[in-house]
This record gives structure tokens, C-alpha cells and sequence, in this order.
């Protein structure tokens, strides 16, 4: 007795189709790729985002609870408003350092900071800080809502805002000179 077996092959190549059109992957690649760590310091981590996607281009940062910042820190709200650009104001208690490094970790942008020049100066200027590089100019409180604005959707560039304000190197009047006046 013979029996015959006939098998046939059938080959197949396996493959998966994955559609996936969430934003989740994006945010997540976005995440991995701008977590930055401060040179020198591994405890200060901050989110290195492009202005255009920061989810506050700028931080308004009075430099102390002193009621003299007030109507600084709203005329710089209002401005941000009227120009369109997100932006955030810590006033909270603590060292302005602390509050920079804060603003760093969510990705913010700029910070500018309303100290005690601004007050007792003509013109009343602030100072504006670039997040990635941690340099400071000093401009007219007026300016700078624009300048944050032209930051923010790249047509300007900080190295353009550098060259066209000072650095900013040191507070040149404290609390005790805004007492004496």
C-alpha cells in the first residue's frame, strides 16, 4: 500500500499596520529631544523648547512682593495680552533664581524681571532673559512685549536682541535706595 501525502507550501511574511495618529508620539519625541541638564549642575533640568512651542513663551517675574512692581508686572501682562503671547507671572516668595530654574523645567522661554532699576530709573526698563544660554539684556519695559513676541514667532533672534541692548550685568540700585526717594 503506498499513500501519497501532498502538501502544499504557502509562504507568509508577516507584517502589522500601525496607524496611529494620536499626538502622543510627537509630544513624547518633542519631551526626549529638548530635556536638557545644566552644564555643571545635574540637579537643574530644564526643557530646552523652541519659542514656537514653549507652552509659555515668557515669564514676568517681579523680583520681589514689593507693591512698587505692581504696576510694572500689569502693564507687561496687559502688553503680553494685546501681542498674543503666552505668558506667565510668578510672584510667589522665594529667590529669583529658584524661580528662574521653575519657569526652566516647564520650557518657558524668556523671563523678564521687574527689580528695583525698573523703579527708580528713567526710562523704566526690565531686564529679559534667554532661557537656553542664561544671558540678560536690559530693555524699556515698553519694548519688551515685543520683542518676546518677535522671540517667540523667530523673527528675531536673541543673538539680533544682543547686539541691539545691553547686557545685563549686576542691579545697579537695591531696596535701599528705593527707601531713600
Amino acid at each position: 500500500v503506498c499513500v501519497s501525502l501532498s502538501s502544499t507550501v504557502e509562504e507568509i511574511v508577516p507584517n502589522v499596520i500601525e496607524p496611529s495618529f494620536g499626538i502622543g508620539r510627537v509630544m513624547y519625541s518633542i519631551f526626549e529631544h529638548t530635556f536638557q541638564v545644566r552644564e555643571g549642575d545635574d540637579q537643574r533640568t530644564y526643557f530646552s523648547f523652541p519659542a514656537t512651542v514653549a507652552p509659555y513663551k515668557c515669564s514676568v517675574l517681579p523680583l520681589s512682593q514689593n507693591q512698587d512692581f505692581v504696576p510694572f508686572v500689569k502693564q507687561l501682562s496687559e502688553a503680553m495680552t494685546k501681542n498674543n503671547v503666552s505668558y506667565k507671572v510668578d510672584d510667589s516668595a522665594g529667590s529669583i533664581g529658584r524661580r528662574y530654574a521653575r519657569t526652566d523645567e516647564i520650557g518657558v522661554a524668556f523671563g523678564i524681571t521687574v527689580d528695583f532699576d525698573t523703579v527708580n530709573k528713567t526710562p523704566h526698563t526690565a531686564t529679559l532673559r534667554d532661557r537656553d544660554s542664561m544671558r540678560q539684556i536690559r530693555a524699556e519695559v515698553s519694548e519688551l512685549p515685543d520683542i518676546v513676541r518677535d522671540l517667540a514667532n523667530g523673527s528675531l533672534t536673541w543673538a539680533e536682541v544682543e547686539s541691539k541692548f545691553p547686557l545685563f550685568e549686576g542691579q545697579e540700585t537695591g531696596k535701599k535706595d528705593a527707601a531713600e526717594e
